[in-house]
This record gives structure tokens, C-alpha cells and sequence, in this order.
């Protein structure tokens, strides 16, 4: 037998091969899930992250045919959460619950990021929520331009709060600071519940927060809307200016998406894709969300990694900016 002929030979097996392994790894996606799945929701049970995680895990259970099974584990700052997400096998049994906070702000801060966005496959966004920029009622701004006025006027006079230094409601307020070239300092606090009590109090003067967390309070009488922080303004709320209407360009978001580790077959990926995309448009989802403040959004999994690394890239020079440094 020839070389020549041996050559052929084994090209021929070499594609039969990987017709083969192409075959089964299809066969194998058409087949998916045969077994329960665990979605990591990186919050502890009850708020509202978990409710989007639990509404979302609830409609892939009917719609795959398995159940979707929620498993909370919080802490440092999201991290934990994120990390097994990371490292977890990619075989489309372990999903993440993945959220700007845990995904790309957190990590700015840490010593030794455990993970990157490149850890990660991107599957699909499921929900934007502009952050909402709130003030105690006795600033006396009521808009940005008079913020930007009162903090111009009185250079150091007034605080911003957060739940911790390099939190997103933080580097929210430094980038307020950067584009509309005020001093206002930053009072960070040790989680939620502190700083809005501060802020409530009066210990600060304003703060970037979630909608959720603060809508109940604002109608409350206990803090005002100054405005939103999305690039225009929220569906939810639409009488209230954005930032961006006087800063353009701004824009300061809660986002959650879902995520697995790097290394997922792209037939999974696909297949969950067009799950979550569906379960997105329904109407009840569309409403349980909107009510909380929350705007529905899906996305392919190419534009979802394209605004990760956006998004990661944005707050990294923020940071930076800002001189936030890595905790120790």
C-alpha cells in the first residue's frame, strides 16, 4: 500500500471520527436534560434576586421537563455564587444566576478575582432595572440639574450612600461625580438595610439603589425620586427624567442574566436560549417582573457576552478613575 494511500485512509477515519463525536454531541443535546438541573441564585432566599431567579427556574421546570432547582449560596458580595457558577462542569446541569454586581463589579474590589466574564458562557439577559437615584426629602434638590447646582455650590457639603466600597449604588455616585465634576463624598455602609436607614435618617443625602428596594419607601413619604439611571427613562416609572438627560451618556443598571461555565456545548446553550427568550415574552412573567420595578429583556447569548464585557469594561475604568483599590 502506498504512503499516498495511507494518508487517505486515515483522513477518512480521522473524519468519520469526528462526524461521530458532531453525531453524538447532538444526539446528546436533542436529549437534554435527562436529569434535575440547579440554577445558583448568588443572594440569599426571599429578596428580590431570588424572586427572579425562582420565576425563572419555575418555567424552565415545565418547559424542559425537569425540575430546576434553586440553590441560594450568598456572601461576599456575590462571589461565592459566581465562582461555582465558574467552576462548575459544563455539561448544562449547573447554571448561574448571574448579576452585573456579582459578575463584573464585585471582582474590581476583590484581591484576587476568582473568575473573569471569559469564565463564563453567556446564555441569556432576563431582566434591566435602572438603578433609581433617591434623596432624603429635606435635600433640596428635586431634579439633576439642581443637584448638580446645590453639590457645585457647596463643594464637600453633601453625601452619597452605599452598601460598601466598589458596590454598584458606589460607583454609581463616583461616576455622578466624574461627569458632572462635583464633590460630594462617599459614606459607605455594611449592606442594604444600613444605608437606606442612613439615608432615611438623614445621614447622607442620596444614593443609587434598586427600584424594588426603595419604590415602597418613596411612596412612603420617606425618600423622593431625583431620577433614574438608565440611558432613557423607565417604562415603570416614565415620569421621571433620566440621568442621562442631563449627564448623556450615563448610565447606571441592575441586571440579571443567566450564565454557565465556559465550555458549555453551544447545542445547550441554543436549546436554553430559546427556553428563557420564550419564557421572557410570556405575559404573567412580562407582569410578575414589571411590578417589581423590573424591565424584561432577553437577548441572544452573543449580544449577552458582548454587554458583559461592556459592562466590565465600563465600571473597570470607573473604578479606576475613582481610585478604588482591591480590598485586603
Amino acid at each position: 500500500m502506498t504512503l499516498e494511500n495511507h494518508t487517505r485512509r486515515a483522513v477518512a477515519r480521522l473524519g468519520f471520527a469526528c462526524l461521530g463525536l458532531c453525531f453524538n454531541a447532538a444526539a446528546a443535546a436533542q436529549e437534554y436534560p435527562t436529569r434535575p438541573l440547579r440554577l445558583i441564585v448568588p443572594y440569599p432566599a426571599g429578596g428580590p434576586t431570588d424572586f427572579v431567579g425562582r420565576t425563572v427556574a419555575q418555567k424552565l421546570s415545565e418547559s424542559l421537563g425537569q425540575q430546576v432547582v434553586v440553590d441560594n449560596r450568598a456572601g461576599a458580595a456575590a462571589m461565592i455564587g459566581h465562582e461555582l457558577g465558574a467552576k462548575a462542569t459544563p455539561n448544562g446541569y449547573t447554571l448561574l444566576f448571574a448579576t452585573g454586581g456579582g459578575m463584573v463589579i464585585a471582582p474590581l474590589v476583590a484581591p484576587k478575582p476568582p473568575y473573569e466574564v471569559k469564565d463564563f458562557a453567556a446564555i441569556s439577559l432576563l431582566v434591566i432595572s435602572p438603578q433609581i437615584l433617591v434623596a432624603n426629602p429635606s435635600f433640596p434638590a428635586t431634579n439633576m440639574k439642581e443637584l448638580i447646582a446645590a453639590a457645585k455650590a457647596k463643594p464637600g457639603a453633601y453625601n452619597f450612600a452605599s452598601v460598601g466600597t466598589g458596590s454598584p449604588n458606589h460607583l454609581g455616585g463616583e461616576l455622578v461625580k466624574a461627569m458632572a465634576g462635583i464633590d460630594i463624598v462617599h459614606v459607605p455602609y455594611k449592606g442594604t438595610s444600613p444605608a437606606i436607614t442612613g439615608l432615611v435618617a438623614g445621614e447622607t443625602q442620596f444614593m443609587f439603589n434598586s427600584m424594588p428596594s426603595v419604590l415602597g419607601l418613596v411612596k412612603a413619604g420617606k425618600l423622593k425620586i431625583i431620577a433614574t439611571g438608565g440611558s432613557k427613562r423607565s417604562a415603570v416609572i416614565p415620569d421621571v427624567p433620566a440621568v442621562a438627560e442631563t449627564l448623556p451618556g450615563f448610565e447606571v443598571v441592575t441586571w440579571y442574566g443567566i450564565a454557565g461555565p465556559a465550555g458549555l456545548p453551544s447545542a445547550i446553550v441554543a436549546r436554553l436560549n430559546r427556553e428563557i427568550v420564550r419564557i421572557i415574552a410570556l405575559p404573567d412573567v412580562q407582569k410578575r417582573f414589571t411590578d417589581q420595578g423590573l424591565e424584561p429583556r432577553s437577548s441572544t447569548p452573543e449580544e449577552f457576552l458582548a454587554f458583559m464585557r461592556s459592562e466590565s469594561g465600563k465600571w473597570q475604568k470607573v473604578a479606576t478613575q475613582a481610585g478604588v483599590m482591591p480590598q485586603r
